[in-house]
C-alpha cells in the first residue's frame, strides 16, 4: 500500500504528543514496539546482535533516547554509551554503534555535546569500534555536520554520519563530505519536515538518493546503503559491479525487525549487511517512526492493541 503524505503526517503528529508517549509507555513493549525494538536493556541488545552475527549480519547497536533537556540526563546518556561499548568489547560481537546529538544535550550547549560524544568515539578508538553520528530532523543538520567535521578536525577517524536524502541541501553536504573522505550512511529520511526544506514526492527522493549515494561511492567513500527498498537495493548491486567498487567498500543497511530474512539473503550473497538494533526505554519517538513509514505496521500496532 502507498504511503500518503496525509497518513505520513498524521502519524508522524503522535511523535512530540506527551500525552500519547505516556500512555504508550504505561502499555510498555507489549504495544507492538518490541518487533521494533530489541528490548530495554543492554544485555536483550547483546543477545539480538550475537544472533544476527550467527546469521552472517553485523549490527550496530543504539541506545535510544532524543531531545533530552537536563544536563544531568545528557551526561547518562553518554555513559550508558560507554557502558554499551564496553559490552560489544566484552562479549565480542560484531556490531558498532549509533546515536543522536540531541540525546547528548546538543538543544542545551552543542559545547556539552561535544564533550560527550567525543568521549565516546575516543573510548570506541581504544577498543577498536566505531561511531555513527545519527541525523535528526532539519533544524539539527547544520549543528550536526559541523560537530561531526570537528571531530574529525581532531583527528578522530572512527566516526561517521548520516544523509537524508529527502532534503534539498544534502547534494551541497555529500560533495563537502566526499571531498573529507566521510563514512556515510545514505537514508531517505524518517522525519516530518516542511517542503521548503524537503522534496514533497518519493519519486524526487529516490533519485537524490540514487545521486547522493553514486557520488559517495565514486569518491572512494565507505558507503552504507541503508534501504529497504527492493529497486535501491538492485540500483546499488548494478552501480558498484559496473563501477568495479569492491564489496569491502560498502555495506547494505536495514532496520531490526524489518525484512529481516532479506538480510540474511544478502548476507549469503556475499554482501555486508547490517542490522540497527535500537533497544531502550526511550523506544516511542523510534517507534511511531516504523509505524509512519508502512499502513501495514499501523495495522499491526491495532492488532495489538485490541489483543489486550
Amino acid at each position: 500500500m502507498e504511503i500518503t503524505p496525509v497518513y505520513r503526517r498524521l502519524v508522524l503528529s503522535l511523535a512530540g504528543s506527551r500525552w500519547v508517549s505516556q500512555a504508550a509507555q504505561r502499555l510498555g513493549m507489549e504495544l507492538g514496539a518490541s518487533r521494533f525494538v530489541a528490548g530495554e536493556s543492554l544485555d536483550e541488545a547483546l543477545a539480538v546482535a550475537a544472533d544476527l552475527n550467527r546469521r552472517g549480519v553485523l549490527a550496530t547497536l543504539d541506545h535510544l533516547g532524543e531531545g533530552v533537556q537536563e544536563e544531568r540526563l545528557a551526561r547518562h546518556m553518554g555513559l550508558a554509551y560507554l557502558d554499551l561499548l564496553e559490552g560489544i568489547s566484552q562479549c565480542g560481537v560484531q556490531a558498532n554503534v549509533s546515536l543522536k546529538l540531541t540525546q547528548m544535550g546538543l538543544a542545551l550547549s552543542p559545547r556539552l555535546a561535544a564533550d560527550i560524544v567525543r568521549g565516546i568515539v575516543e573510548r570506541a578508538a581504544a577498543l577498536g569500534n566505531f561511531v555513527r553520528i545519527d541525523m535528526e530532523d532539519s533544524p539539527w543538520t547544520e549543528a550536526t555536520l559541523a560537530l561531526y567535521r570537528d571531530l574529525r578536525s581532531a583527528g578522530l577517524e572512527n566516526v561517521g554520519v548520516v544523509i537524508q536524502a529527502c532534503l534539498y541541501r544534502s547534494a551541497r553536504d555529500v560533495a563537502d563530505l566526499a571531498a573529507m573522505g566521510a563514512n556515510v550512511r545514505v537514508v531517505k529520511g524518517a522525519y516530518r519536515e516542511p517542503p521548503t526544506v524537503a522534496y514533497p514526492r518519493k519519486a524526487d527522493v529516490d533519485e537524490n538518493y540514487r545521486n547522493l549515494a553514486a557520488a559517495l561511492l565514486t569518491a572512494g567513500c565507505y558507503t552504507a546503503v541503508a534501504t529497504h527498498d527492493p529497486r535501491l537495493i538492485d540500483w546499488a548491486k548494478a552501480f558498484t559491479a559496473e563501477q568495479g567498487i569492491t564489496r569491502d567498500r560498502f555495506e547494505f543497511q536495514m532496520l531490526y525487525g524489518v525484512r529481516m530474512q532479506w538480510q540474511e539473503e544478502l548476507a549469503r550473497e556475499g554482501f555486508r549487511v547490517r542490522c540497527y538494533v535500537p533497544y531502550g526505554k526511550m523506544w516511542y519517538p523510534y517507534f511511531v517512526r516504523r509505524i509512519a513509514e508502512s499502513p501495514s505496521n499501523a495495522g499491526f500496532l491495532l492488532r495489538n492493541l485490541f489483543k489486550r
